[in-house]
């Protein structure tokens, strides 16, 4: 499972929301069975909090540096600004999002022994769920009614803001 994760970060996804609940890292959540495999997950999302937390600091830098130099950037300067601002939430969000899985497997890990598979095999389906990663096609309980066109409903793999 390490190696599977060691693999998991030397594919660089494309966007933040990839990074924190891709298919390959979902796979890895409901494949979690035992107190290493949730250990590796936690560092894993830990890891990646971590280079969120960066590169929205990289984005806050140069957002302060279009502010104060927007002159340099006639035009285009408020679209800079605007595109800095919104990755820089993103990031945000993405670390967030991370650090509560995070902290969803450390929890799950603390509940487990070295090799407790029968307990947690009644949890598993509860990690699943709370990951996002229930195997829904995306549809709510309701027959027929899409979660995407429901008004009140979000999803955390598919932000309303992307």
């Amino acid at each position: 499972m390490a190696a599977a994760l060691g693999l998991l970060g030397a594919c660089a996804p494309m966007s933040p929301y990839e990074a924190v609940d891709s298919p390959a890292v979902r796979k890895m959540v409901e494949g979690a069975r035992t107190r290493t495999d949730h250990e590796a997950l936690v560092t894993h999302f830990e890891r990646l909090a971590a280079d969120m937390r960066a590169k929205a600091e990289e984005q806050r830098q140069l957002l302060q540096h279009y502010q104060e130099k927007s002159y340099l950037y006639g035009r285009q300067a408020q679209d800079r600004q605007s595109h800095t601002w919104a990755l820089m939430n993103r990031y945000e969000r993405a670390a967030k999002a991370s650090m509560g899985k995070a902290a969803l497997h450390r929890r799950l890990a603390d509940g487990l022994g070295p090799d407790d598979r029968e307990r947690h095999a009644a949890t598993g389906a509860v990690s699943a769920r709370t990951s996002g990663a229930s195997g829904t096609s995306g549809t709510s309980g309701i027959s027929g009614t899409s979660r995407t066109g429901d008004a009140g409903s979000h999803s955390s793999r598919h932000p309303h803001n992307d």
